[in-house]
């Protein structure tokens, strides 16, 4: 399975090396593409100089994730997306693999999400560990119709989940260690603070308090272990995961 994976960025010149780092020794990822919302502290070109098989493209002004993510869409090569935030720490190898492992092995799947298990409690318990992960596995056949809706800056991963609830698509989640910088940390406590509530009042508005309700109450489980492929090409996949995690 050939993939893409796909990260939008602002201002994380700071952040970003770890997820470079991890994400360009994957083998199956073959495209990385990173989305420059018009940031303002020169992370395009730190990636274009220490990364330049990865591919940077870049919008005049910010003008959030979503019309990030959409103007990227063009420029994948692959029908298989691996959405990543810029801001990750902790990002681990076998896990990614892993997760495109199990979405090679199961096509009935449409959607798999990569929960964010180390999340403090609070948000386990809205979950939006699962709802606001940006880390998923989607086809960008599905995420190009995401995009027909009105969906704006906050609103991409609930937009998905609305999309995947309305037509009846396959969705799991797997554990996922890796931890996102929190806006407080970003910009600090006031700022943060308006910029999370900002992002809660943006995402309700838009799928409505009764859809955030099914959302919460019922989207997607935990994708259930199966047996390791014992097919040719799946054993000499795990046979250069095995590999690579070695040199960790």
């Amino acid at each position: 399975m050939n993939v893409t994976c796909l990260i939008p960025f602002y201002n994380e010149r700071e952040r970003i090396a770890p997820v470079l780092h991890v994400i360009t020794k994957i083998k199956n990822i073959r495209q990385v593409l990173c989305v420059d919302d018009g940031s303002t502290d020169g992370t395009a070109a730190y990636i274009k100089k220490n990364w330049p098989r990865v591919q940077v493209v870049q919008l005049p002004y910010n003008q959030g994730k979503t019309a990030a993510i959409a103007h990227a869409l063009p420029y994948v090569k692959n029908e298989v997306i691996l959405m990543m935030d810029a801001d990750l720490q902790g990002l681990r190898k076998d896990e990614i693999g892993a997760a495109i492992e199990a979405f090679a092995a199961q096509p009935a799947i449409d959607m798999i999400i990569l929960r964010r298990i180390n999340s403090p409690w609070f948000v386990r318990w809205y979950r939006s560990d699962i709802l606001l992960s940006g880390e998923r596995l989607i086809r960008k056949s599905d995420l190009e119709q995401v995009m027909k809706q009105r969906v704006k800056r906050y609103q991409l991963e609930v937009g998905i989940n609305r999309y995947m609830l309305r037509h009846k698509k396959v969705v799991r989640w797997m554990p996922w260690s890796a931890m996102n910088t929190y806006k407080v940390d970003k910009l600090g406590v006031l700022d943060g603070s308006k910029r999370e509530f900002r992002m809660y009042v943006e995402i309700v508005s838009f799928v409505g308090f009764s859809h955030m309700m099914l959302q919460l109450a019922s989207f997607t489980k935990r994708l259930k272990h199966k047996q390791p492929s014992t097919t040719p090409e799946h054993m000499a996949y795990r046979k250069e995961m095995l590999e690579d995690m070695s040199l960790l």
